[in-house]
């Protein structure tokens, strides 16, 4: 580890030089991508320096332990076991530190949430998921931006789409995708009787024009009259855009905004991320799983997490958690759910599994 962290500290002072010229200053996304990449660096160079310091400490102790007796003793001992705990837990933290960077850490996030089996009751879910991370964006301080829906009869949504802006969204919000299945008695349900439903959860990276490049003869535009709940502009002029991605088949339609450029421009923002995630499951599927695997078929049996009304449950299938406060966490208070998937993928990393 201390070869490895000696090379980090090299590149850390080369960025450093780097960013000391005014020259780079003329290439702004070279720039951003240095100060990035020396943020991270700073981190892990600073407990190094703090792992030498207490790693020297630790040897001048053994070295006069030998040497003294009676109370300068004990002390030297005391400082041997503080060191040596020190060390522990800096190299444990560096472990982290010097854990694989996922590409897509900082990156803001489209969250697309669709209503899967069980009818309208599954749209019903899928308004309460979007609530439940509406919540949780703002406890967490993110910046919540609606992009389009398809409500359903009841008040629910077939399809809801919205972008989180902030720092660190993705390490934490790419633990939602999946199938989430919800347990409980329908506001249809005359007999009282407890239905399963399901709604999928579907995490993409957004997407900048620099990470994607889509060509516009690959495009195919269709622009319609929106449908749904909306003014006189919304409903009366062909202002819904649905754009067909040829290529990959990938389609998106916006028709929440009251112009054709408005609805595109969400539109392409949507696409952009989509072609990107498909791209990254090419390049590097042992990082990240398929959108098909995010989702599954969307069925009651399969899922990720349930929710369950009448015992207040939460339990997340992947890590065999369950709490029993399904109302707060509904309600935004995701952390101890999310604290504990983000804490086991981390030990699977350190395990390498």
């Amino acid at each position: 580890m201390l070869q490895r962290l000696a090379e980090i500290e090299i590149e850390f002072r080369d960025v450093e030089a780097r960013l000391a010229d005014p020259a780079l200053l003329q290439n702004q996304e070279h720039y951003v991508d240095l100060t990035r990449r020396h943020r991270e660096l700073a981190s892990i160079v600073d407990r190094y320096h703090q792992l030498l310091k207490a790693i020297d400490d630790r040897d001048t102790a053994r070295e006069m332990i030998a040497e003294v007796s009676g109370e300068e003793k004990e002390m030297l001992r005391e400082e041997l076991a503080t060191a040596d705990a020190t060390i522990s837990g800096l190299e444990d933290e560096l472990k982290v530190l010097l854990l694989p960077r996922d590409p897509n850490d900082d990156k803001n996030v489209i969250v697309e949430i669709r209503g899967a089996e069980g009818g309208e009751e599954a749209n019903l879910f899928a308004r309460d998921l979007f609530e439940m991370y509406k919540a949780y964006a703002a406890r967490m301080g993110w910046q919540f931006e609606f992009l389009g829906a398809n409500p359903s009869d009841m008040g629910g949504f077939s399809e809801v789409t919205f972008l989180l802006v902030g720092k660190g969204i993705w390490s934490r919000m790419k633990h939602e995708a999946g199938p989430h299945r919800v347990q409980r008695v329908p506001v249809t349900e005359s007999q009282g009787r407890i239905h399963t439903s399901s709604a999928t959860v579907s995490v993409l990276p957004e997407a900048q024009q620099v990470d994607v490049t889509i060509d516009p003869g690959d495009l195919v535009v269709d622009t319609y009259r929106s449908s749904g709940p909306g003014g006189q502009s919304v409903n009366t002029t062909d202002s819904a855009v649905r754009v067909t991605h040829k290529p990959t088949g990938i389609v998106v339609a916006m028709q929440d905004e009251k112009s054709q450029i408005q609805n595109r421009a969400k539109a392409m923002q949507v696409l952009r991320s989509r072609v990107l995630k498909l791209e990254q499951e090419r390049q590097a599927a042992d990082r990240s799983e398929s959108r098909r695997e995010q989702i599954g078929g969307g069925g009651r049996s399969e899922k990720v997490r349930t929710y369950n009304f009448k015992e207040n449950r939460v339990s997340d299938h992947r890590i065999g958690l369950t709490v029993y406060n399904l109302d707060r966490v509904l309600a935004g208070e995701l952390d101890e759910v999310s604290d504990a998937l983000v804490q086991d993928e981390r030990a699977r990393q350190l395990r390498g599994s």
